[in-house]
């Protein structure tokens, strides 16, 4: 019944030459019935005519009755509802994609434009700094060279998640020594880090070549990101770095690295938050330590680029460990060398050696004082030489250290922060004075 009002047919549908339905795959002729059609339990999609020899798609299976050979069994699915939706969800994709299109070749006229001026200022505020560099006017100059610096990373930031977005993002494979890219990203944050007073250790598994081929600027860029990460959110302890080798396949090995410290560590609840575009763990994250919330989901992709993974392991007060997995090319010299000894580069604060954080931390034992008293010091030194930056990284790493104490002395800490951000001198000499007071150091 159904096919017999799908068709436009009444009782007459019956005893007609199965040509009059589908024309086009079957031919009434003097010598009988013709088609090419392949007879079996195969779908195949043709064209039903009806009555008034209109036309829709169908899916049919036509295949002998194995109770009367000779006959055969039509079964036909109407799928012109299915192909009229299948078009409509490629003109959406089409759609999608040429907005998507659109908006990448915005984002990256605009970051250009963006970067040009940017660049400029930046580079006339450093040519004024060289003219007054120990003038009132050089802390604003510098104030300014330092925004331009942030402005330039969030511009790259958005860039790359534009690329890697609208599926432009490409890497560009090439051979190079892996032990200097490990050194350069190394000293690129020793002199922050053991400014900071935190233990700093990398380590190379000799089992990895001297030469591999791969992205090197896009394999630094996701070190730099979590090192970077891992230096804002340690005030005490250490940050280590590692990179073995764990895979081989063909002419391919898998790399794995492990950047590990002993910050503020997350919530196990909130480790899904951090891989997500314009994420943070909570807001008060992007009011304290600054950041766009791309940085993590940018490493995110890339690795995955590279064929790996990247995931988190962390605990609140207790630390976090990022590692991630990536597949590098082999070079025709880049057989592994067990019999060279490719030592660990460690660098490590003296007076943190041996010490346990939790004394460090918690308010009121020797080492907690011992700490704060070489971290104010550095504060007032920072202040003295009006590196803000500094100041405020010290400040952060003080705040930290006084989170269990009484009242008064987090009153003043506040107060404290307050005064370094307004820049105002007086203002931190006294509370400066105060705080020193409270804690007897």
């Amino acid at each position: 019944m159904l096919f017999r009002s799908k068709l436009e047919y009444e009782a007459d549908l019956c005893g007609r030459p199965i040509s009059d339905i589908f024309p086009n795959t079957f031919q009434c002729t003097e010598n009988g019935l013709q088609t090419e059609y392949p007879f079996g339990p195969e779908v195949n999609k043709l064209v039903a005519y009806r009555r008034n020899r209109t036309c829709f798609p169908v899916e049919v299976r036509i295949a002998e009755n194995s109770l009367k050979p000779g006959t055969y069994i039509c079964m036909a699915n109407d799928v012109l509802e299915k192909e009229y939706l299948k078009k409509e969800m490629e003109q959406v994709r089409r759609e999608a994609q040429e907005a998507l299109k659109v908006k990448s070749e915005f984002v990256a006229n605009v970051t250009h434009e963006l970067r040009t001026p940017v660049n400029g200022i930046q580079g006339n505020v450093q040519a004024l700094l060289e003219e007054e560099p120990d003038t009132k006017a050089a802390r604003s100059l510098r104030l300014i060279e330092r925004c331009c610096s942030d402005m330039n990373k969030i511009i790259s930031n958005i860039l790359d998640f534009s690329k890697l977005e609208a599926g432009r993002f490409v890497l560009e494979a090439r051979r190079f020594h892996f032990r200097n890219m490990m050194d350069y990203v190394r000293n690129h944050h020793l002199g922050s880090l053991t400014e900071k007073g935190l233990g700093f250790f990398v380590t190379v598994s000799p089992q990895i070549p001297e030469y591999v081929i791969g992205d090197e600027l896009r394999i630094v860029q996701i070190l730099n990101n979590l090192l970077s990460n891992a230096l804002k959110f340690t005030a005490v302890g250490k940050i280590t770095v590692e990179a073995v080798r764990t895979a081989r396949v063909n002419d391919k090995i898998e790399l794995f690295f492990i950047v590990k410290d002993t910050g503020i560590g997350i919530d196990a609840a909130d480790k899904d938050k951090l891989f997500q575009s314009f994420s943070q763990v909570d807001a008060s994250i992007s009011r304290k330590y600054g950041g766009t919330g791309l940085g993590l989901t940018i490493c995110k992709q890339l690795v995955e680029l590279m064929g790996g993974k990247i995931e988190v392991e962390s605990e609140k007060n207790k630390g976090s460990t990022f590692s991630f997995s990536i597949w590098v090319g082999l070079t025709e010299d880049g057989e592994e060398l067990p019999e060279q000894n490719h030592a660990e580069a460690s660098f490590f604060a003296e007076s943190m050696k041996e010490i346990p954080l939790e004394e460090i931390r918690r308010y009121g034992t020797e080492e907690n004082k011992r700490s704060l008293k070489k971290n104010l010091s550095k504060l007032i030194l920072s202040v003295e030489m009006e590196n803000w930056e500094k100041a405020e990284m010290f400040m952060e790493t003080i705040r930290q250290m006084t989170a269990g104490a009484p009242r008064e002395v987090s009153r003043v800490v506040l107060r404290l922060k307050m005064a370094i951000q307004k820049e105002n001198y007086d203002r931190i000499a006294a509370e400066y004075e105060e705080l020193n007071r409270i804690l007897e150091i």
